[in-house]
């Protein structure tokens, strides 16, 4: 089991930091990206990956227009309702509207869309079949950590081999109980604690 996330500092990632992130990416079953890095940057590291048939997960935040040389070449995406409408002009106010933006995503070549609706849950749209799956209903006190936390432990359990609805599942477990706590590394969960937080939920 093998990932790459790509962190926000590489400001200068292209050369020759990518050359050296190059075979790390090519090995790697997937590879976890967000837009804090320049765009040149993630362009090239989704190129890298997709060359390789390593698996490209993209959580496109913070919210912007994205060219469709990119997103041709992601595998899973991960937006909230805010970055749905930068990508596709369509409001994502309801469940119908998700699924109009999803299509969008799909037309452009991504073959599994997940939109994330807050305390409402996923919109998982994939393999021609979509539907929500609902969150956990926790006191949130601090939610800066939510995104991150929810996409690494979303690809956790993907490289695990837990089927979509369930790493879906997984990963709003790691969120709810990353949202209980005050800041961003701090906040996220132990594997154990996801764990119990899933079993106490029955």
């Amino acid at each position: 089991m093998s990932s790459v996330f790509m962190p926000a500092p590489m400001r200068s990632f292209p050369s020759p930091r990518l050359r050296r992130k190059k075979e790390r990416i090519a090995s790697a079953q997937a590879l976890l990206m967000q837009l804090e890095s320049p765009l040149e940057s993630v362009i090239a590291a989704a190129k890298i990956a997709h060359h390789h048939h390593t698996t490209v997960v993209l959580n496109p935040a913070p919210a912007r227009e994205l060219p469709d040389e990119l997103l041709a070449l992601v595998d899973i995406i991960t937006p909230n309702e805010t970055e749905a409408e930068k990508l596709t002009g369509i409001r994502v106010e309801s469940d119908e509207d998700a699924a109009k933006a999803a299509d969008v995503l799909h037309a452009k070549g991504i073959g599994t869309v997940m939109i994330t609706l807050g305390s409402r849950g996923v919109w998982l749209s994939a393999e021609g079949e979509s539907r929500r799956i609902p969150g956990f209903r926790v006191q949130a006190i601090d939610t800066i950590a939510a995104g991150d936390t929810f996409n690494g432990a979303l690809v956790t359990a993907l490289l695990e081999g837990t089927a979509l609805p369930e790493a879906i599942r997984f990963a709003h477990a790691a969120a709810a109980i990353a949202v209980t706590r005050k800041g961003a590394q701090p906040s996220v969960p132990w594997r154990t604690e996801i764990d119990e937080f899933l079993a106490q939920q029955g």
